[in-house]
């Protein structure tokens, strides 16, 4: 069964029209985009979504839209994570489950509970939800990095599957390899990290870029997979240069300005993110056209 959330998931991003509702139509050519190119499974509301500053009722339509447009009946991850742990079981509680294949659990961020609080959070959350649960460890945004120990503690429960680690440590990586149960789940949060992640026993990744490059993206990570790491390195070279230029401004800024520029959305954000500067967005279009990411209309 966990082999749906092997190779490359996609954050997907939630579009806004110019008064800042949601623009359902874009949302629906970025689906379709990236089911074209080839990704795995969709991650709905997580950062990149700009989950913050979605409302609840907007939450359940994008859930609702997503399930009625889903072209190839991709695995859908839905995010669900807070700082409140009642209020994350009363909204499992609250939610409909139909079509959706697991959650997505943030660490909990600014109260920076310790071990055994974090322990006792993700067991209550993953014994309300009937779905499995897919830990989120990203200690730049949550303030607190969840350890491997902790993440191995955690991976005991029969309902919580794998680790999405953005924590960017290798060396914490490896040790969750060493030391989880053998169908446990290690997925790269960070794009780049994606290749040197599964080499050492990853199976995929969470990711942002592949909002806009999805088949490139897919190649890349599905030959890493294969075991063919000579392209997959070959490949991630082409995206170096593009990845940092995503998070100049903050996420999702950067891949929405990404998804304009290829004419499938509009880059607007919401508070307190704010549009991305149309300089980073010439740096972009550069930098996309020198590594052939895709071919741009002039």
């Amino acid at each position: 069964m966990n082999t749906r959330f092997h190779g490359v998931g996609v954050a997907i991003v939630t579009p806004f029209n110019d008064d800042m509702t949601v623009d359902f139509d874009g949302f629906g050519r970025v689906v379709q985009h990236i089911t074209d190119g080839g990704v795995d499974y969709v991650v709905l509301q997580g950062t990149t979504g700009e989950s913050p500053t979605v409302t609840k009722t907007e939450k359940k339509q994008l859930l609702q839209y997503l399930k009625e447009n889903n072209p190839k009946k991709l695995p859908i991850v839905y995010g669900m994570g807070g700082n409140v742990t009642p209020d994350v079981v009363a909204s499992i509680k609250d939610t409909d489950f139909e079509g959706v294949d697991a959650i997505l659990s943030v660490c909990p961020y600014y109260n920076k509970p310790g071990k055994r609080g974090v322990i006792e959070h993700f067991t209550r959350i993953a014994d309300a939800s009937p779905v499995p649960v897919i830990l989120y460890n990203i200690p730049p945004r949550t303030g607190i990095n969840m350890s491997a120990e902790t993440i191995c503690t955690l991976a005991q429960h029969p309902n919580i599957i794998g680790v999405k680690e953005a924590s960017c440590i290798i060396e914490q990586c490896m040790e969750i390899v060493r030391d989880k149960p053998e169908d446990f789940l290690l997925i790269s949060g960070d794009d780049v990290q994606g290749v040197p992640i599964i080499s050492i026993g990853g199976v995929g990744v969470m990711s942002v870029i592949a909002n806009a490059f999805p088949a490139k993206f897919s190649g890349m990570i599905h030959a890493a997979l294969r075991g063919d790491f000579a392209f997959a390195q070959k490949e991630l070279g082409h995206f170096l240069r593009i990845d940092p230029l995503l998070y100049e401004e903050g996420n999702p800024v950067g891949i929405k300005k990404i998804l304009e520029i290829l004419g499938l959305i509009s880059s607007n954000v919401r508070l307190p993110l704010y549009p991305a500067a149309d300089d980073l967005g010439d740096r972009m279009r550069a930098v996309i056209q020198q590594d052939k990411l895709v071919e741009l209309v002039a």
